[in-house]
């Protein structure tokens, strides 16, 4: 700790917050445990959940949250994961069910439990969600190419008090 003005005035990122790619791995891998003996969601995993989908899909939660770039220089970035929905029909209650084990999954691995942060980690998984329902559906009109997002904290940045 220093005590030159200023800092400890810099806002963490999300990923820094929630304790880096380890963190992620945490979570990721506690929600797929859960969706393995999920009803609705295990179907689109036939045969269980791979530790090569579990990792990418912990390098792409790193990368949103403010991680390295490492889902877009080693796994083709959004153009990539719109791949992965494309065509799978995404329901309302398999958009839900995901959500809410994710939510849970956050629980699993001791992700921060501050209320900031969980805002903004229910706010992602209800925009990530939406937007990978609508792209699943057949026919879907869809962005072809973005960027990967990068979550913030919105509206309300880590408390220290």
């Amino acid at each position: 700790m220093t005590d030159e003005p200023g800092a400890d005035d810099r806002i963490p990122t999300l990923y820094e917050w929630a304790g880096g790619s380890t963190a992620f791995d945490r979570m990721i891998d506690a929600f797929y445990d859960r969706v393995e003996q999920d009803d609705l969601l295990s179907p689109l995993f036939p045969g269980g959940v791979a530790q090569a989908h579990r990792r990418h899909v912990a390098t792409w939660w790193s990368e949103v949250f403010g991680g390295p770039a490492d889902y877009t220089a080693h796994h083709g970035g959004y153009r990539a994961m719109l791949a992965h929905h494309r065509g799978l029909g995404i329901t309302s209650e398999q958009r839900f069910r995901f959500a809410s084990l994710m939510s849970l999954a956050a629980d699993d691995a001791g992700m921060p439990d501050d209320p900031e942060f969980r805002a903004a980690l229910v706010g992602y998984l209800e925009w990530g969600t939406r937007l990978a329902q609508s792209n699943s559906q057949p026919g879907a009109v869809v962005v072809e190419q973005a960027p990967v997002p990068r979550w913030g904290w919105g509206v309300a940045p880590p408390y220290r008090g």
